[in-house]
């Protein structure tokens, strides 16, 4: 595989402090350009990460002919629009998430994407990181038995009016984190959504959502209760009617792994796997819950 030669477009701090320097490292990727609309931004970020080239704009660096790929750290609402620029220029993409705003800029791009012959992709650490990926694969394996849901909680404080973050139409923690949430219960369950309740709180300030929950169920069987920044007022019954649902199918789910715990136990005991049988009195004690996790998956305890 040859090096490929990347462009970075703008000078955002998570292109300059983290994801250059370690595309800097890599093996088969070096980092030969960098563009802002400020010059002056452009030629600073590029002597300070020793970038052969600066461009003092976004154009100039798609037109540039020593350029394979592009990474695209802008803003949210420019994800599409420049990618699809990119694609157009005959370079391959490599853009920061939300890759898209909605389910119509998502097509927008898969269309250019297919007209370009060129390769786009978001740029998720769950999809490319070791560990993540170790993840999935013992999940899909069953090695931790049956997996019926995810939750997550995810939140910080943003007060500033500058931060893009606060900025419509791009803006908002849905955008920011929200997505880290669904896009790993998407990995992990390796299925889609087909019901969604949500609720969003609107900042009467910024104009972007500050505060969100979520119930995504149907991911192959499973469900993902997500919260963005704590709990909402809105639509709390629906809520309340969805995590009720949740409670149900996880008490169903439990139902049936202890049926098959059950099960392979009653197997194991007519194999005679020659374990020993709990000691009188033991049965609710750590040494009784030992032996019979041994009775039942012959695997070593600790202890």
């Amino acid at each position: 595989m040859g090096v490929v030669r990347w462009g970075v477009l703008g000078v955002a701090k998570i292109a300059t402090e983290k994801v250059i320097p370690a595309m800097q490292r890599g093996e088969v990727s070096r980092i030969d350009a960098i563009a802002s609309r400020d010059p002056e931004r452009a030629r600073a970020a590029a002597a300070a990460l020793g970038i052969p080239k600066a461009h003092g704009s976004y154009e100039a660096l798609l037109a540039d002919p020593d350029i394979d790929a592009i990474y695209n750290p802008l803003p949210n609402e420019l994800h599409v629009p420049w990618t699809e620029r990119a694609l157009a220029a005959g370079k391959h993409v490599l853009c920061e998430k939300p890759i898209a705003l909605d389910a119509d800029e998502a097509r927008r791009l898969v269309a250019a994407r297919d007209r370009s012959g060129k390769l786009v992709a978001e740029a998720f650490m769950v999809r490319y990181h070791p560990q993540w990926r170790r993840a999935h694969e013992i999940v899909r394996s069953g090695g931790i038995g049956e997996v019926g849901a995810i939750q997550t909680l995810f939140a910080y404080r943003l007060e500033d009016p500058a931060n893009i973050r606060n900025k419509p139409p791009g803006g908002g923690g849905l955008y920011d984190i929200g997505c880290y949430a669904i896009l790993t219960a998407r990995y992990i369950f390796g299925a889609e959504p087909s019901r969604v309740v949500a609720a969003l709180d609107i900042d009467p300030r910024f104009g972007t959502d500050r505060l969100a929950s979520a119930v995504i169920a149907a991911l192959q069987g499973g469900m993902l209760l997500a919260r963005v920044r704590g709990d909402v007022t809105p639509l709390r019954d629906a809520l309340d009617n969805a995590l009720a649902q949740l409670h149900q199918w996880q008490t169903a789910a439990s139902r049936r792994q202890r049926a098959r715990a059950a099960a392979d136990g009653a197997r194991a005991a007519g194999q005679g796997t020659g374990a020993k049988k709990p000691t009188r009195g033991g049965r609710g004690g750590a040494a009784g819950a030992t032996r019979r996790t041994r009775r039942v998956t012959g695997r070593a305890t600790p202890g």
